[in-house]
């Protein structure tokens, strides 16, 4: 058994890494995560240096965790600004810090990624050695602390166990109760919500726009173009930046082809309008990103999650993660569910200090759902709220 770290996931077999990565996560995948690299998203301009930790038996991967080097805390999704802030209150430099995660991509899956072909026991022990192998490095390492976002629910005792704070936050995930076509999902809607829904849905066709569905050999370079005109736009509306860049786009589009679900809006006459490029996977559907370069009443709503329910319902998806943030979710039948991720701080003072911030914050979650609860768009609790 071997660790190695790698600069560049160049440096791994494509082969090997796919031994690794889960199939129903697609951004784990060697061509999401390369992808990044090799365009540009990745590296100085945008704080993402990447260091990736793997476990080998001679030349087979056993185990891997996507690490990177972070100068900010951009493109994270969980907020930890107010942490960096009080690093600087006590004259203490929060940055770099080490994160496991995908970089700009708020969508929940393994951090410690496991050959498929490792029995129990094994899975357990090459977690454990190759969580202890990060941490070897984050504590040779200058970085002020070691996070890792968006774990499953599975990895969170394998994270407590190494002495690292669990913190709770909470996203807006669509569940799919074997619905035959959406109109069944409609029926499960209070009366006011289904009204609401149904008219939202009146009001983006009545628009005249041409409105399509495209994945697998119906996606086009000229789409990955749209798309990235699509994303700048919602960038320099929120006075954001621009992680992303258009060789991104045109080459995921290629080589992740089957993976994406693109909805498209245009004009009659061909010209784009607005669009969402999503992922998927056997049972998960995964929401990134939207723009618009017109404005169309309840065309966003149409887009970015109704025409994505319909395809769940189509290819029997479970479940529809729509994104980060959103409150006006809720109302269109995504319930809030609680997400993880996972801490350690390096000086104790301050460890203390947002270990204590972290448990209220618990709590505070927990008061919010119970709110959520008592007010459920749907008729009676679906399966997701389970």
């Amino acid at each position: 058994m071997v660790i190695k770290i790698f600069e560049s996931l160049e440096k791994v077999p494509p082969g090997q890494w796919a031994k690794v990565a889960p199939m129903d996560f697609p951004f784990a995948s060697y061509s999401f995560l390369w992808t990044l690299e090799k365009t540009a998203c990745l590296g100085h301009r945008t704080g993402w240096l990447p260091c990736y930790v793997t476990l080998w038996n001679s030349e087979e991967l056993l185990a891997a965790i996507p690490l990177y080097s972070k100068s900010n805390s951009y493109g994270e999704y969980i907020y930890d600004f107010a942490w960096a802030q009080a690093f600087e209150s006590f004259g203490l430099r929060y940055y770099p810090k080490l994160t496991s995660a995908i970089p700009f991509t708020s969508a929940t899956g393994p951090k410690i990624l496991l050959a498929k072909n490792l029995s129990p026991e094994d899975r357990r022990s090459a977690s454990k050695m190759i969580l202890s192998s990060m941490l070897e490095l984050f504590q040779e390492s200058k970085s002020s602390s070691l996070h890792a976002l968006f774990i499953t629910e599975d990895e969170i005792p394998i994270f407590r166990d190494e002495g690292f704070f669990i913190r709770h936050s909470f996203q807006y995930h669509w569940g799919n109760e074997d619905y035959l076509q959406f109109s069944d999902f409609l029926q499960k809607l209070r009366s006011k919500r289904r009204k609401e829904t149904t008219r939202e849905r009146i009001q983006a066709q009545a628009s005249g726009l041409r409105i399509s569905r495209l994945t697998g050999s119906a996606l086009k370079p000229s789409h990955a173009e749209a798309m990235f005109h699509f994303y700048r736009n919602t960038a320099e509306k929120k006075a954001g930046f621009e992680y992303l860049t258009p060789e991104f786009f045109l080459q995921i589009f290629e080589q992740m082809k089957d993976q994406i679900l693109f909805v498209y809006a245009e004009k009659q006459d061909g010209q784009p309008v607005a669009g969402a490029l999503n992922f998927f996977g056997p049972n998960t559907l995964y929401g990134r990103n939207w723009g618009c370069l017109e404005e169309y009443k309840s065309l966003h709503l149409e887009i970015c999650y109704y025409q994505g329910i319909e395809f769940a319902i189509e290819r029997k998806i479970q479940l529809f993660e729509a994104g980060a943030q959103g409150e006006h979710k809720f109302q269109r039948g995504f319930l809030p569910r609680l997400t993880y991720s996972a801490h350690r701080i390096r000086d104790k003072t301050l460890s203390t200090a947002i270990g204590n911030f972290i448990e209220e914050e618990k709590r505070q979650i927990d008061l919010l759902l119970e709110d959520y609860r008592a007010q459920t768009p749907f008729s009676r609790d679906p399966l997701i709220s389970k």
